[in-house]
């Protein structure tokens, strides 16, 4: 026996990942489904319609949390009502995880969504839910991004969603994407699809498996439906100016996170506020995109354009900084941390909930240190000192090393 034949890598689909839906009130779907399950006897069919109905009642009638008695009573007399001699799997739908092999029994659209987010109650209001569900996010990035998806999608917002990112998923990624050793190979935004879908089969997406591209930016943003608000989780210095040009355009707002140690850096421009928001607000020069654009500058220019004028040595964690000198001896490549990648999503999703419902957020950056919560003496004055001169230090080094490497790699 070669066991060798058997052990050949079984190629994943390229295929978008979609829920199918099915209205066994309908007899052409209960064809469609009957069909289905007899092609796949072992698909596993989950049908707590009942449990979640009964969720749904109870969310209209609070009083009746507490008293199970009359809570039973009241619900038995409403179901007698709902189902009007309809049996029980004619009500509701049916929708099948193809990904899965997995049926479920679910509420229809509105009312599952009423009870997904019950919880959230008055944390957010009724009417701040439904303009953060029906919002429409672009999220270009799917390492960092995919944190912020999930961290929007699980707080019951953005039904429509367009997701790019063209890279699949790897081992040395799941330190920080909440990923399956089962989905290596597979496409990011593919990946996040699927965890999205099992979260909400009623969302709306469009995968950009190429990623942002010159041939596909418009489409990005205009749909339709156009974009409310765009995100930027992408390591391309180019491709992150083109966005920001394409979104002022449109008064879009951008937001950015980036990782810094345990910590979190969230940038805002408010394009729907203001007209003239130069990109990351200035900070890597108002002439950033002439320096960078339609110019092959070399990685080291990159890096120092990134480093020390985007975000800035002078925010950076120091082993964050002290690792960056280690890229090439130690460690091959930039460093980051699950925990700063989930605290970026929390920042994100926090920040896209509050400019889709008109509330008050800064437009410019917010530092998120976990170091200045949790270590003694981290905000006295001589630690202060001390830390800062360190950081300068660090930073001179590190732009000392780009700048020998941009000699002798002029190209």
């Amino acid at each position: 026996m070669d066991i060798t034949k058997k052990l050949k890598a079984s190629s994943l689909s390229s295929a978008t990942p979609m829920p199918q839906f099915f209205d066994l009130s309908n007899k052409k779907d209960v064809h469609l489904l009957d069909k289905l399950l007899t092609e796949k006897p072992n698909t596993r069919i989950i049908n707590t319609y009942d449990d979640q109905l009964k969720e749904w009642f109870v969310l209209q009638n609070p009083s009746l949390y507490q008293d199970k008695l009359k809570r039973d009573k009241e619900f038995n007399k409403f179901c007698r009502q709902y189902y009007a001699g309809k049996l029980e799997h004619e009500v509701g739908l049916w929708v099948y995880l193809p990904w899965r092999d997995t049926l479920l029994h679910l509420l229809e659209d509105d009312k599952f969504h009423e009870v997904r987010t019950g919880r959230n109650r008055n944390l957010i209001t009724p009417d701040e839910q439904k303009k953060y569900y029906n919002s429409v996010i672009g999220i270009a990035g799917q390492s960092v991004g995919n944190s912020c998806t999930l961290a929007i999608v699980l707080t019951g917002g953005g039904k429509h969603m367009r997701l790019a990112d063209p890279d699949t998923l790897e081992l040395t990624n799941l330190n920080r994407i909440r990923g399956s050793i089962a989905e290596i190979t597979n496409l990011k935004v593919n990946m996040t699809a699927h965890q999205i879908y099992e979260l909400d089969p009623y969302a709306k997406l469009e995968l950009f498996s190429d990623g942002i591209t010159e041939e596909n930016i418009e489409a990005f943003f205009d749909g339709p439906p156009k974009l409310d608000i765009v995100i930027d989780e992408m390591d391309n210095l180019g491709l992150k100016i083109r966005l920001r040009q394409e979104a002022k355009k449109r008064k879009i707002p951008v937001l950015m996170a980036a990782d810094n140690g345990d910590s979190a850096i969230l940038d805002v421009e408010r394009h729907d506020l203001e007209d003239d928001i130069a990109p990351f607000h200035g900070r890597a020069g108002e002439d950033i995109a002439e320096q960078v654009l339609n110019k092959n500058l070399p990685l080291p220019a990159m890096a120092r354009i990134i480093g020390d004028k985007i975000i800035g040595f002078d925010v950076h964690e120091q082993r964050l900084i002290e690792s960056l000198l280690a890229i090439g001896d130690s460690i091959p490549t930039w460093p980051q941390l699950g925990t700063a990648a989930t605290l970026n999503g929390v920042l994100v999703a926090v920040a896209v909930r509050k400019i889709l419902n008109h509330q008050p957020l800064i437009n410019n950056r917010a530092i998120v240190s976990m170091p200045n919560f949790l270590e003694p003496n981290y905000n006295d004055p001589e630690e202060t000192q001390k830390r800062q001169q360190k950081l300068q230090e660090l930073g001179q080094e590190f732009i000392d090393r780009i700048e020998k490497l941009a000699d002798k790699n002029p190209d």
